[in-house]
């Protein structure tokens, strides 16, 4: 039976950003991986993908972008090198192509149970990642059988999907991104349309990044809102990372000819239901846009950029669209739907009483109930960006210092005080 001090699960941003802070620190570890380093952006992205993030934000601990396109935005297998090139660098302890099993305790200390073994440590940390698995809507159930239905760790291009038409269903950064791509390529795309965020690719000269990156939003922790759980559904902003730094949003899919309609609420054979709300839908997000651009422009004069930037773009506004409460998928032609509604975390294997009624990690800056147990790259787990690349190192070092000073005796309920939101 192997024995180590620390296990990490998962080889990705979050689990190599906190092997090389416990390895600084000098501390036991090892990383367990189901696939290779960065499983996801090998074998569950498609063939066009870029980071939605520049490449100056590619930072972890120790490491950064330092290519020659820092503005430009790597594609799936530039960041897997550059994930590989990261592990290499610090000679980080991966145990690849080992499935976890169950995770459960073991006296005072955790066993974690693998296809190649049991490991035994003191500490174990849960950084498989936000996007785990596809979150498919009940309704996909009663879709009919001619209807080919799949998620986006599934799609690799437009060639690849039936003749005709597609449906895409949800309108973030995944939804827009597929349905641009589709479209370009000659089908006919409709967009069903839920809450979104909305943001230019650019704004006065700049990546919005990096006006986000000026004004602190991504500084922001989970204790300044005022609805914790809210936060963490907000959908990931319509972007996508292009040479040609274009902006991708409704406007823009709309003047391609993608139809948008209203958030699908539930199928029927060959019938879709949907919300008849578009039009407030879209208005919001523009609010919500307008509202960030203004905190933006508010911060060029204090700093006294007025003259360093360009004057400020009109931001293309979509008129009110007429009420549709259904679609007739065979009448459209729509012969695919591509479910981009999100993720969840089902950790069928964790045998710990960590998770709340959701299905959730309970944690607070990633130290959860159980003493000993943590979890590492939640979307806003104390920062706003603790799930990107760039953000995740944050919350590394304090885990990492936290394993380093916490003594493991028994595996008791930390202090209730510790764990909150």
């Amino acid at each position: 039976m192997n024995s180590t001090n620390t296990i990490i699960l998962g080889g990705g941003q979050a689990g190599l950003a906190l092997s090389h802070c416990l390895t600084n620190l000098g501390r036991d570890h090892i990383v367990i991986e189901r696939g290779r380093v960065a499983e996801r952006w090998y074998s569950e992205r498609w063939d066009s993908l870029r980071l939605l993030t520049p490449n100056w934000m590619t930072r972890l601990p120790g490491f950064r972008y330092e290519g020659p396109d820092p503005d430009g935005f790597m594609t799936a297998s530039e960041v897997v090198a550059f994930f590989n090139r990261y592990a290499t660098s610090f000679d980080a302890p991966v145990h690849d192509h080992t499935t976890i099993q169950n995770v459960t305790t073991d006296g005072d200390r955790f066993a974690v149970r693998t296809d190649n073994g049991t490991f035994r440590a003191d500490n174990v940390v849960i950084a498989t990642g936000w996007c785990d698995s596809p979150a498919i809507p009940a309704a996909a159930e009663r879709l009919s059988s001619r209807i080919h239905q799949l998620v986006p760790r599934d799609y690799r291009n437009p060639g690849e999907l039936p003749d005709g038409g597609v449906l895409v269903v949800g309108a973030s950064a995944t939804g827009v991104q597929l349905a641009d791509e589709l479209r370009t390529s000659g089908r006919e795309v409709t967009l069903a349309v839920g809450n979104h965020s909305r943001l230019p690719r650019q704004y006065r000269g700049m990546d919005v990044f990096w006006w986000l990156d000026l004004i602190g939003a991504f500084d922001k922790t989970i204790d300044e809102v005022s609805d914790a759980a809210a936060a963490r559904r907000e959908p990931s902003i319509q972007l996508v990372g292009r040479a040609d730094n274009r902006t991708l949003d409704l406007p823009a899919l709309h003047a391609n000819g993608v139809r948008l309609v209203g958030r699908l609420t539930g199928i029927d054979g060959t019938r879709v239901a949907l919300a008849p709300n578009l039009t407030a839908t879209v208005d919001a997000a523009h609010r919500q846009m307008t509202n960030l651009l203004a905190r933006i422009d508010e911060a060029i004069i204090q700093r006294g950029l007025t003259t360093e930037v360009l004057d400020p773009e009109p931001i293309p506004r979509l008129a009110p669209f007429p009420v549709q409460d259904s679609l007739d998928l065979t009448t459209l032609g729509i012969n695919t739907i591509i479910w981009a509604t999100g993720h969840r975390r089902p950790y069928e294997w964790l045998d710990l009483p960590i998770r709340d009624r959701h299905g959730e990690v309970i944690q607070r800056r990633g130290v959860t109930p159980i003493r000993g147990a943590y979890v590492l790259g939640q979307r806003f787990q104390h920062h706003r960006n603790s799930n990107f690349i760039d953000g995740v190192g944050r919350d590394a070092r304090y885990v990492a210092e936290h394993i380093c000073r916490t003594r493991q005796s028994t595996h008791g309920l930390t202090n209730s005080q510790t764990i909150q939101k």
